[in-house]
């Protein structure tokens, strides 16, 4: 593996309800890397400035290939109910934190 990527992904407003209701399945997909060879190393749901009410998704997955990483993201319960408006995937280099880089 050893390729890292970010993934914004930001929520249709007022889509609160199916986020709610998707996230058990959306967290099980994040967990099982025996069906997909994406690994994911950080995530969470973003906030509205009020930082009360969830309005979007970050992660950063490590895999072997942008492609996969697509696959991975397309197959996701939030992004097959159309949850997201909208949804950027970058290679990412993580630096600062990386728990492989402390010496």
């Amino acid at each position: 593996m050893g390729h890292f990527f970010a993934i914004f992904a930001t929520d249709h407003p007022d889509s609160l309800a199916l986020r709610q209701r998707l996230r058990p399945s959306h967290q099980a997909h994040l967990r099982a890397s025996d069906t997909h060879r994406v690994i994911v190393r950080l995530g969470g749901p973003t906030l509205n400035e009020a930082g009360l009410a969830m309005n979007g998704t970050l992660l950063v997955v490590e895999a072997g290939s942008l492609p996969e990483v697509e696959a991975f993201v397309q197959d996701d319960p939030y992004v097959r109910a159309g949850l997201f408006a909208t949804i950027q995937i970058r290679p990412w280099h993580w630096s600062l934190g990386n728990p492989e880089l402390r010496g």
